[in-house]
This record gives structure tokens, sequence and C-alpha cells, in this order.
């Protein structure tokens, strides 16, 4: 082929682009690739979960921290019965003072006859009783706790108790017969009061308290006539009168007891106890028969089964009250001989004792 000239190569090349550019389709507007897809419209932007305020009411599943008030429990009164001597006040105020400021209970003293005290404890109109004397009592022991169980026995006080005929012992330097049941028997006389006539008087107190003197008197054959003082304190009286005068007189009484501590007494030496003379005394039917002296009596305490359900807490603390004759005599000492009220006394001893208390406390 010739050579072109670069004009005519300019134009034929021209003509051509047209001509191609012509028989071309239209080239459409080109599309946007997929990455590049437009996005559509963000809606308004949501609180994020870390922005949304904070309720401030508790969430429903979680528990409230501290129980409503309406529904809390009550806590029971406890009924402590105080018998008609002064042990059995030591005990009671003790108890008292400990179970309401270590334990938050209220307490409530009843004053009751030693024998009433079974039934109520049974029906649970009392709480507990802290000091029984087992002499006189094994028909109710038999009746209340090991058949009918309405009342259990929560264990021994810690004191040891002695009932005996007295007299005080400038009697016994002068007439050292008088230390012994025949020696009174010979010298009743001694004894005779206007209020008795031809009769030695044997002064007792309490008609409620345990006691089989009148039988004991009949069945030795002695010639005295048993007088009612009507109290502790009424036959405590009639001893400090006797004693500042050194007048004869004969009575009963026990330990421990303050009254050893001031004055001299000397216990009569009655025929020695038996288990066939303890069998007469613990059945009412046969206490006619009683002609032998007092056993010692080991002292324990009793409580409603209701209270283990009502105030397991105290219940706890009665089975562990225990303490000694020294500890027991102290307290009385001090109502008897200091003239302190029995909640006086009871402070004083807790304040002094927390050793022997604090042993008493139910374990958290």
């Amino acid at each position: 082929m010739k050579s072109l000239t670069r004009r005519k190569f300019l134009t034929v090349s021209l003509m051509a682009g047209v001509a191609l550019a012509a028989c071309a389709p239209a080239t459409p507007t080109a599309a946007p690739k997929p990455t590049e897809a437009p996005k559509p419209a963000a809606p308004t932007e949501a609180p994020k979960p870390t922005d949304v305020p904070k309720p401030t009411a508790v969430p429903p599943t979680v528990a409230p921290t501290v129980a409503p008030t309406a529904t809390a429990k009550p806590k029971p009164t406890i009924k402590l019965a105080e018998n008609s001597w002064t042990g059995s006040s030591a005990n009671v105020y003790v108890a008292k003072q400990l179970i309401e400021d270590k334990l938050g209970y209220k307490v409530e003293i009843v004053t009751i006859d030693e024998n009433a005290q079974w039934a109520a404890i049974s029906n649970n109109d009392i709480s507990a009783s802290l000091e029984l004397w087992p002499s006189g009592h094994a028909e109710s022991y038999e009746k209340f706790i090991k058949s009918t169980k309405t009342v259990d026995d929560v264990g021994k006080l810690g004191v040891v108790g002695k009932i005996s005929w007295y007299v005080p012992s400038y009697l016994v330097k002068d007439k050292p017969e008088l230390a012994t049941w025949e020696g009174i028997k010979k010298n009743a006389a001694l004894f005779k009061t206007a209020e008795t006539g031809n009769f030695g008087r044997f002064l007792t107190g309490d008609p409620a308290w345990v006691q089989y003197d009148e039988p004991i008197i009949k069945n030795l054959g002695m010639n005295l006539k048993v007088v009612k003082a009507g109290s502790e304190e009424a036959v405590l009286a009639a001893v400090d009168k006797a004693y500042s005068a050194k007048q004869p007189i004969l009575f009963y009484f026990w330990t421990p007891h303050s009254v050893h501590a001031k004055y001299e007494l000397t216990p009569v030496k009655l025929p020695d106890y038996s288990d066939a003379c303890g069998a007469f005394m613990d059945d009412k039917k046969q206490n006619s028969k009683v002609n032998c002296d007092y056993p010692p009596d080991v002292l324990y305490k009793i409580a409603s089964p209701k209270l283990k359900e009502q105030a397991p807490d105290v219940y706890e603390f009665l089975k562990n009250f225990n303490y000694g004759e020294k500890d027991q005599i102290a307290i009385i000492a001090d109502v008897e001989l200091n003239k302190k009220k029995p909640a006086e006394a009871a402070k004083a001893w807790v304040d002094k004792n927390e050793k022997v208390w604090s042993a008493w406390l139910p374990k958290k």
C-alpha cells in the first residue's frame, strides 16, 4: 500500500471514528458499584443502652433487704414463777435482767404457790420455774413430766438444798441433847408459848411450803404443836426476837440461806432419811406415815414445752442457767441482810459475775 500523507491519515482516521461512534449503542449512565450503593437514610438514632436512664425503683427480681415490719413476729412475754422464799426470788430476778438485756424479751414475774405452778406451766400460763425442791413433788413430776409430757425438766439449778429443824446454837451449848429429836422430845416444855399452852411450839412459815412436820411429830410421839407464821419473813422475825433475848425457839428452815451467815444455828438430828420414808413423802396419800428427816435436795428447773417453740433462745438460756450455793447466798444476803430489793441484788450479782452468766447465753 502506498503511504498516506499525514493530512490524509488524520482525515481518514477522523471519519472512521465518526462512523464507529454512529454505529455503537448509546452508553447508559454508569450504575454505582454494589459497594458504593447509597445507604438508606438512617433513622433518628436511639439512645444507647448505657444512655438509658436507670430506673429509680428496685427491679422486681431483687428482694428487699429489710422485711416489712408488718410481717415481723412479735416476741412473747416470758413469765417466770416466783415462789415464797428468797432463793426463788434471787433466781428469777437474775434471769429477768439477762433475758431482757441480752435476749430482748419482756419478762413478767408471777408470784405463785410452788404446787399450783405445775398446772400453770402445763397450760403455758407461766413459762418456767427456776427452783424446784424434789421433796414433795414426786407426784407432780410423774404426772406432768413423765406421763402427760406437758412440762419439761430443764436441768439442775446447781444448788443443793436441805430442809431441817433448827435451834439456836446457844441452846445446844447449855443442853447438847437439844441437837437431837430425842432431846427435843424430853424438853418440849422448853418451847411452850401462850399460844400453844402445854405443847412446845414448832414454828413454820408459809402453809404452801413442802413440809411433813405434823406427821413427824405425831409418829415420833413428841409433845409439840405446829404454828404457821405465814411467811419466811415472819419466821425470821421470830428468830431475830428470840436470838436477841437468848430465848428458846424451834423452827423449820433450810440451807442455803443468809440466816446462817447472821446467826449460829444447829440442825436437829431427826431419824435418818430412808427410801421407805421417802416413798411416804412422794405419795400424798401416805404423807401421814412420814417419820424421818428431810433428804438433801438437788434443785432443778421446769419449763413449758411450748416455750421451746415460742422462744427457743430463752428456752436454751434457762437450760443453761446454773450456779452454786455461794452465788445464790450472795444475792439472798444482799436482800435479807443489806435490805436491797431482789432486782437490785440481782443486778449487783450480774454486774460482778459475767464469767458465770455469759456461759448461759445461747451460742449465735
